[in-house]
């Protein structure tokens, strides 16, 4: 089976995901043709994926996430407005992604969360199938939690997540643990994906709590805690270090960003503070580490994955680095769960593989009537 990838390049998950999925595809010795990844004026395709990723890279421009500078906080309008300003721009992008997939023609595409693959089947209709995947198809789930109030958000985040999966054959929700599928959604619910990585680290017993520091208003938080705790050791990981490992005190060290060092870290840790990024916390409950979960500000989607992660007993939500919060938690951490994840992890495999023979099994596809297909039909000259 030949597979193309189109990747959300936002962030670290939605790559990281892909690389799992590449290796997945590799052991079922199956082909991944390349991969096309979303990039701004601001943003080009991570070093890590690059270095990883074996496959061509081919970057596409799609309208990116804006954040404020100085707290982190996801900011809509700026971002809608931009997303308008460059239409033009993504519209060339969207008969770039169809061209390349009709010259390429693999099986299958795998679309890890891109709006661009999403508007692309909506709007031109590819021959060939395309299965979506990401944790945020869990929003169209009965079952799944969200934050109380914020409706605006709400329907916002569920928008833009209709946007990513139109003329999807096969939508797979990534779940922190087991939940029945929604058929009336046509969305199945499959376990995360791990890089091996991971999973072949062999998780030690630690006194350090270990924490992803991206924002600079985190970083104030991580020190407050320190000076009120001064005895728990903690290593913090953010781009602002001045050295790979920057040695603050004889209980604080700040380290720079840097993937593989941070599994490491985390493998040894006794807990992890982090943003509420799904890929992450995942990490840290097959390593059977506690995670709090510090949503960034404005960010739905980070609330919804703190929600639901605290339901499935992966760690506690929280507002800010409040360290005691954490400190009550964690006798009350189920360390059985580590065995329970790793366990629903485990039919990943089967259940990946077998989304992706269904997708391309022939079907009667719906055309849409007349008017759709006429206009589809416009589009494409």
């Amino acid at each position: 089976m030949r597979v193309l990838f189109i990747v959300q390049g936002e962030g670290r998950g939605h790559l990281t995901q892909a690389l799992s999925f590449a290796q997945l595809l590799q052991t079922a010795g199956h082909e991944v043709t390349g991969a096309l990844v979303s990039v701004t004026d601001q943003r080009e395709v991570p070093s890590f994926f690059q270095d990883a990723f074996s496959a061509p890279i081919t970057p596409i421009f799609s309208p990116g996430l804006f954040y404020n500078p100085a707290t982190n906080a996801l900011q809509p309008t700026k971002t809608t407005l931009y997303a308008i300003r460059h239409l033009g721009g993504l519209w060339r992008s969207l008969r770039q992604v169809y061209d390349i997939i009709e010259q390429q023609r693999p099986d299958v595409v795998m679309n890890f969360f891109e709006m661009l693959g999403g508007l692309t089947y909506g709007l031109l209709r590819p021959s060939v199938p395309m299965v979506c995947v990401a944790h945020q198809y869990m929003a169209f789930h009965p079952n799944f939690q969200r934050p109380v109030g914020q409706w605006l958000y709400r329907q916002a985040f569920r928008l833009s997540v209709h946007m990513t999966c139109f003329g999807a054959e096969e939508i797979l929700a990534l779940s922190f643990d087991q939940q029945p599928d929604a058929p009336n959604q046509r969305v199945r619910i499959v376990p995360p994906l791990l890089r091996q990585e991971v999973t072949r680290l062999t998780p030690e017993a630690g006194d350090a709590l270990l924490a992803y520091v991206t924002q600079p208003g985190l970083r104030c938080e991580v020190e407050k805690a320190h000076r009120q705790h001064p005895d728990i050791p903690i290593d913090g990981f953010h781009a602002q270090a001045t050295g790979p490992d920057q040695v603050v005190d004889e209980t604080l060290t700040y380290h720079a960003i840097n993937g593989k060092r941070f599994l490491e870290f985390m493998s040894r840790s006794r807990a992890v503070v982090t943003t509420a990024g799904f890929e992450s916390v995942c990490e840290a409950a097959y390593l059977g580490k506690p995670v709090l979960m510090i949503p960034q500000p404005n960010h739905y989607e980070q609330a919804c994955n703190a929600i639901d992660g605290q339901r499935a007993g992966v760690g506690v939500a929280a507002d800010k680095f409040d360290l005691d919060q954490l400190l009550d938690y964690l006798p009350k951490y189920d360390t059985s769960l580590c065995e329970r994840f790793r366990a629903w992890h485990g039919r990943g495999y089967f259940l990946f593989l077998a989304a992706l023979n269904r997708a391309i099994t022939p079907r009667p596809r719906p055309t849409g009537g007349f008017f759709m297909t006429r206009m589809r039909q416009l589009l494409r000259s």
